[in-house]
C-alpha cells in the first residue's frame, strides 16, 4: 500500500518536506532511466529493501516524514497544482484521425525482411554505423506471408516530444467536437490554462494531442511505419521514460514480427516496419473460399466483400502502446497509446446501410463505413504534475503507481457536445495501474441506465443494460451506448467513477487495487480521499439532430465461436505473484523484480524474455488457468495473439457475469480470484507474451513468454531471442523450462 499524495489541506511545512523528497526521489529515478545506476546499485547501497520498495529513509521517501514532521504523521507527495482551473471548463478533443495513404507514399518501400541499409549512429548512441530499419533481421523474421497480404494501406508516424498540433483531423465537423476548430493549433496541454508540456515530458505520436486513431478494415492489409524521432541522449527524457520503444498493436492477429515484442525495441532515428494483415482468426482454416457474407469488409461504395476466416472473431475495437522491456509504463504514461478501430461487414461504421449483415451500430451516414459523428473513442488515463505543472512518474510505487488527475482524451476533466440521439463510445483504460468502475449520473446524480456492446475488442453476444459498469482494468476497453434523446435540450450528464483507490484507515491509495465500489452517492459526495473519483466527463445536450437517429443496437451482436468439437490438447496454470526468483543468466534478457509468474507448479520466476514458458501446438486448442497467488491485489492478465472465451471465474461459469461471456484479451483475477480460459492457436508463428497489465506489475517482472509450437518453417523451433543495438540486432538462443512443452 502506497501513500502517494498528501491531502489538498495539507500544512505547508508538510507539503515543503513532502517537495524536498519528492525532489531527491526523483534524482535516482531519473539515474535509473538513463541507465547510469542499476536496480542492483540500490539493493547495495541500502536504498531497496529486500521485497524491492524504497527503503524508509526520510528525505529520500517522500512517504516517510522528517524529523521536523514527526508530529504530522506519515508524508505523501504534493498534491499535483490546478493552476485555480475549474473542471468542466475545457471541451475534449476528438482523436486525431490518421491519413491511410497508398504504399507509394513510403520511402523507402516496405520489405519482407527487415531493411539492412546502413546509416550512420549517433555517437551518444555509440557511433558507427547501423540499419535504417530496427526490426531484427534475416528471413526467420520477416514477414510472414508478406506478398500473400501485400499492404494496401500505409500509415506513418513518429514517436516524438512534445510540440504544437496544426494538422489535427478529427474526422468530423467544428459542430460535432465541441466547437473545436481544428483550423487552430493545438499545444500540448492539459488544459488550455496549465503549463504546455516540455519536449522531455510528454512523447507522443507525432508528439501532439490529441490521441491518435487509425482505422482498417478487414481484407485490407495495412503497413504502419513507426518512426522513431526521440532524442538519442537517453537523458534528454525529463527524469523517466526510456527512447527505445517498441510498438505492441493490442491483441493483433498477426505474426510475433508485427506484435511488439517486448525485446524486439528499436533506437532513435530507425524505424519499424509493422505489417497488420487485418484477417479473420481461422482465415487459413475456417470458411477459406470467403463463402459466407457474415465473414466481410465494406467497400467504399456501399457494398460487401467477403473474406476468409470467422466471422463469430470479428474485432472491432484495438489499441497500440509501447511495449518496450521494464519501460512499458513510463513510456505508455509519456504518451504513447493510439486506437485502432478495425470496421467489418457486421461492424461498419454506417447506420444506415440495410443489407442483412451490418449491425447499423450509431455511427454516422456520411461514407459507406467508417463515419465518426457518434461513434467517439475515449481514452481514460490518470496523471500527476509537479510543481511545475510537467508530468511527473515514481517508478518506485511497484505496487502501482496511481495519479491524481483524471483525463479524457489527454486533457483533464473535460465536457462533451452531444445530440438528443444515440451515441457508441468506445472506452480504453490506458492508465498504468488504475481501474475504473464508471457509471452515468444526471445533474441530480440519479444513475442513468448504460448499454453495453462490448468487451476488450469484441462486440458481445448480447447487449447488456447496466446501471454501472463492472471495474474495466488496465487495456480492457468497453464499448457502451448511451441514448440521450429522452433528455432536454441544455440537460448536462456525466460519467462517474465509483472505483475508490483509497484506505481510510491508511489515508493511502492502493495502486494493487481498487479497495471499494462505491454507491454513485458516495462517489458524488466528496468525500473520497481517492482524487480520482466522481465526475470526470460532463455530457452537455445541445440540440436536436439534423437528420433522425437511423442507428440500432440489435439483441443478438456476435455470437461466440462454438468450439465444443475441438479436442482440449493441454491444460497450464499460470499463478501470478510476488518473491519471484531470476534462474535466468543473460545481463540482456533477464530482469529482477518484486513479482513473478510460476508456470505449472513450478517455481515463480522474474520476467526474462528470453525463456520460453510455454509453447503450444500449432493448429490445436488449450485450457489455460490464470491463478491469482492470494495476496489480496488485483491482476489484469493480457495473453498475446489469440482471444479467448471465459470457461469459469474461482471454479464455476455460474460465477461469470454475461458482460464477460464474449471474447476477451484481458483478464482481470479479481483478489485472491482465478479465472479459466479457452484459447486456439492458429494462422500466425511465433513468440509472443502473457503479463499483468498493471504495467508496473509487468515492469517489475510479472511477464513471461510463450511460443507456438510449430506450424512449419521457420517455427519449428523457438524463435531466436533479438538483443537490439544501435549498431545492429544480435542474436541469443532461448532456452525453455522443463514444463514449456
Amino acid at each position: 500500500m502506497s501513500r502517494i499524495y498528501l491531502p489538498w489541506n495539507a500544512s505547508k511545512a508538510r507539503l515543503r518536506d513532502a517537495e524536498h523528497a519528492r525532489r531527491n526521489r526523483a534524482e535516482i529515478v531519473r539515474e535509473l532511466s538513463w541507465g547510469r545506476i542499476s536496480r542492483r546499485d540500490l539493493f547495495k547501497w541500502g536504498l531497496l529493501t529486500g521485497a524491492g520498495m524504497l527503503a524508509p529513509i526520510g528525505g529520500l521517501n517522500p512517504f516517510v516524514a522528517s524529523v521536523k514532521a514527526q508530529a504530522l504523521g506519515p508524508t505523501g507527495a504534493p498534491p499535483s497544482p490546478r493552476f485555480g482551473c475549474d473542471k468542466f471548463t475545457q471541451p475534449m478533443v476528438r482523436f486525431d484521425v490518421m491519413a491511410r495513404n497508398p504504399l507509394s507514399c513510403l520511402s523507402p518501400s516496405p520489405m519482407a525482411e527487415a531493411n539492412q541499409t546502413q546509416q550512420p549512429v549517433d555517437p551518444r548512441l555509440g557511433g558507427g554505423t547501423g540499419p535504417i530499419e530496427g526490426r531484427p533481421p534475416g528471413a526467420v523474421w520477416a514477414h510472414q506471408r508478406f506478398n500473400e497480404f501485400y499492404p494496401k494501406v500505409a500509415v506513418e508516424m513518429t514517436q516524438a516530444p512534445a510540440t504544437t498540433n496544426y494538422i489535427y483531423n478529427p474526422g468530423v465537423s467544428s459542430m460535432l467536437n465541441s466547437g473545436i476548430d481544428a483550423r487552430q493549433g493545438l499545444p500540448l496541454r492539459f488544459h488550455p490554462h496549465w503549463p504546455t508540456q516540455n519536449p522531455t515530458s510528454v512523447w507522443t505520436f507525432n508528439g501532439t494531442i490529441p490521441p491518435k486513431l487509425v482505422q482498417a478494415r478487414y481484407g485490407e492489409p495495412l503497413l504502419f511505419r513507426h518512426h522513431n524521432g526521440l532524442s538519442p541522449d537517453v537523458t534528454q527524457n525529463g527524469g523517466f521514460g526510456r527512447h527505445t520503444i517498441s510498438t505492441h498493436e493490442h491483441n493483433g492477429h498477426h505474426g510475433a514480427e508485427n506484435d511488439g515484442f517486448t525485446g524486439a525495441f528499436f533506437f532513435p532515428n530507425q524505424y519499424y516496419d509493422y505489417h497488420w494483415p487485418v484477417v479473420l482468426a481461422g482465415h487459413f482454416s475456417i470458411n477459406t473460399g470467403a463463402t459466407d457474407p457474415m465473414a466481410s469488409s465494406p467497400t467504399d461504395d456501399g457494398k460487401l466483400m467477403n473474406v476468409p476466416g470467422d466471422w463469430h472473431e470479428t474485432m472491432s475495437t484495438h489499441w497500440f502502446h509501447d511495449h518496450m522491456f521494464s519501460f512499458t509504463a513510463q513510456n505508455v504514461y509519456k504518451g504513447n497509446a493510439a486506437m485502432f478501430n478495425i470496421y467489418s461487414g457486421l461492424d461498419r461504421g454506417n447506420e444506415e446501410i440495410e443489407d442483412g449483415v451490418n449491425l447499423r451500430l450509431p455511427s454516422g451516414t456520411g461514407k459507406s463505413w467508417g463515419n465518426l459523428e457518434y461513434d467517439v473513442n475515449l481514452m481514460l488515463a490518470d496523471k500527476a504534475f509537479d510543481q511545475d505543472g510537467q508530468l511527473f512518474f515514481d517508478l518506485f510505487q511497484f505496487d502501482g503507481f496511481l495519479g491524481d488527475t483524471m483525463t479524457v482524451n489527454l486533457v483533464e476533466h473535460p465536457y462533451f457536445e452531444v445530440e438528443r440521439r444515440k451515441y457508441r463510445f468506445r472506452i480504453l483504460n490506458a492508465s498504468v495501474s488504475r481501474f475504473f468502475k464508471i457509471a452515468l449520473a444526471n445533474a441530480s446524480g440519479q444513475t442513468q441506465l448504460i448499454q453495453q456492446i462490448a468487451n476488450d475488442g469484441n462486440l458481445l453476444p448480447q447487449p447488456v443494460f447496466l446501471g454501472a459498469l463492472d471495474e474495466i482494468g488496465i487495456a480492457e476497453r468497453y464499448d457502451i451506448v448511451i441514448d440521450f434523446s429522452s433528455y432536454n435540450l441544455n440537460d448536462k450528464l456525466h460519467l462517474v467513477n465509483l472505483a475508490d483507490h483509497s484506505d481510510p484507515l491508511a489515508a493511502a491509495l492502493n495502486g494493487a487495487k481498487p479497495v471499494t465500489m462505491l454507491s454513485m452517492a458516495a462517489a458524488l459526495s466528496g468525500t473520497s480521499l481517492d482524487p480520482c473519483v466522481g465526475r470526470f466527463l460532463e455530457f452537455r445536450v445541445v440540440r436536436d439532430p439534423a437528420v433522425p437517429d437511423q442507428s440500432q443496437v440489435p439483441f443478438t451482436l456476435i455470437p461466440n465461436p462454438d468450439l465444443s468439437a475441438i479436442q482440449v490438447a493441454r491444460e497450464r496454470t499460470f499463478v501470478f505473484g510476488r518473491d519471484g526468483s531470476q534462474p535466468g543468466t543473460s545481463p540482456n534478457t533477464a530482469f529482477i523484480g518484486p513479482w513473478g509468474i510460476a508456470t505449472d507448479g513450478g517455481q515463480t520466476l522474474d520476467a526474462d524474455y528470453g525463456r520460453v514458458s510455454a509453447a503450444p501446438k500449432f493448429g490445436s486448442r488449450e485450457v489455460w488457468h490464470l491463478v491469482n497467488d492470494g495476496g489480496g491485489w488485483d491482476h489484469p492478465i493480457h495473453i498475446h495473439f489469440e482471444e479467448g472465451q471465459v470457461l469459469a471465474r474461482d471454479g464455476s461459469f455460474a460465477n461469470v457475469p454475461a458482460w464477460e461471456r464474449g471474447r476477451k484479451d484481458v483478464y482481470r483475477l479479481r483478489p485472491h480470484g482465478s479465472i479459466t480460459i479457452t484459447m486456439q492457436f492458429r494462422d500466425w508463428g511465433g513468440m509472443f507474451m502473457e503479463h499483468c497489465h498493471n504495467t508496473m506489475h509487468e515492469d517489475n517482472a510479472m511477464l513471461l513468454r510463450w511460443e507456438i509450437n510449430g506450424g512449419g518453417e521457420p517455427f519449428l523451433r523457438p524463435l531466436p531471442t533479438p538483443v537490439p543495438t544501435p549498431q545492429g540486432v544480435k542474436f541469443e538462443d532461448p532456452y525453455d523450462l522443463p514444463t514449456a512443452r
